[in-house]
């Protein structure tokens, strides 16, 4: 991993272009279609991979992703050698189903205790890491309803057979769907489409290339993720790829198309939150940019703020009021280190 700890310079963040990049590191489908060799050039490098799935709730998707997954744990194509469930204190069979699947279960305000209760998904993420062996860890979303094992294969597929990537996104097709004939075909990821893209064409172009940068499957080298801190929340995703783009460039990262991808849709009063944490996330790394090069931007207005969301119903007018922390981990490897 190149120029690890250094900060890039800010202009270098805005000087290049997405187009050479976007050519050079955006996988098609079929580039890792044949999981039997990607299985034995796995072997062939020695290295092991460990699979992190965040839940909440998800007994009905649940069991189809950790049969698929269970698929490329084994024999010629075993892709996958450590499955963690990080659960967020599921009120339905999730924890059981998973424990049945053979996976290992940690609630997440059971690891780092010592950092108090869990903050959100991000927060999750960033514990699991304290229970993952594996040379490459992969994230995957666990609410997908068409979950399929290629989800898994050729997200990891470009950290096996390209050595100098160190971090690979899934992108793919998200269809919005409101009832059983109303189905619109690219109409999901609103918070992608009207905040982060917008965003990162802004203050950090050359990540304006990644179709899904939200995306919440993502494979990356263990060195690499202990190496970044990590959002608690709804900001996650886009902190690791700003502090990837800073730590090793560019080029170290990918995309890779796993095609159609069915899940969950949030409420709009919900969209307006993650859309505020995304917002928040990229000012806060402007401001800590502005800042080492002694700047003024001030942290105050990002750090700890109310989300305040005004509607009118049916009753008359609602104001709800929201906290909304943003809290950064530390990188899990000063973490190790310190202990």
């Amino acid at each position: 991993m190149q120029a690890t700890g250094h900060v890039r310079p800010y202009s270098r963040l805005y000087r290049d272009v997405p187009g050479e990049w976007f050519a050079r590191r955006s996988f098609p489908a079929q580039s890792f279609a044949d999981l039997p060799a990607l299985a034995t050039r796995k072997r062939q490098l020695g290295l092991t991979v460990s699979l992190i799935l965040p839940t909440l709730n998800v007994a009905d998707t649940l069991p189809q992703v950790l049969a698929e997954v269970a698929a490329v744990s084994a024999g010629n194509i075993a892709l996958v050698d450590q499955v963690i469930v990080v659960d967020g204190a599921s009120t339905d069979a999730t924890a059981e189903i998973a424990l049945s699947a053979g996976a290992e279960v940690y609630l997440q305000d059971a690891l780092l205790p010592d950092f108090g209760p869990a903050l959100g998904k991000g927060d999750a993420m960033w514990r699991a890491l304290a229970r993952a062996d594996g040379d490459i860890i992969v994230y995957a979303d666990t609410d997908t309803r068409n979950f399929h094992r290629d989800f898994v294969a050729a997200t990891l597929g470009p950290l096996i057979v390209e050595p100098e990537i160190l971090m690979s996104k899934a992108a793919f097709r998200r269809p919005f769907t409101g009832d059983a004939m109303d189905v619109t075909a690219d109409g999901g990821g609103r918070v992608t489409e009207l905040t982060a893209k917008p965003l990162f064409n802004v203050f950090f172009p050359q990540l304006a290339g990644f179709a899904q940068p939200l995306a919440g499957e993502f494979a990356a080298t263990r060195e690499l993720l202990f190496s970044i801190p990590f959002f608690t929340g709804y900001g996650v995703e886009t902190g690791l790829l700003i502090d990837t783009l800073r730590l090793a460039g560019l080029y170290a990262m990918a995309q890779v198309d796993v095609g159609e991808r069915v899940n969950r849709h949030q409420s709009l009063g919900d969209l307006g939150r993650m859309s505020y944490a995304v917002l928040r996330t990229v000012l806060r790394r402007v401001a800590d940019q502005d800042a080492r090069l002694g700047g003024s931007a001030g942290l105050d207005m990002i750090a700890d703020a109310v989300y305040s969301h005004a509607v009118m119903t049916a009753d008359g007018f609602r104001l709800t009021e929201y906290a909304e922390e943003l809290v950064e981990r530390p990188p899990m490897g000063e973490l190790r280190a310190a202990a």
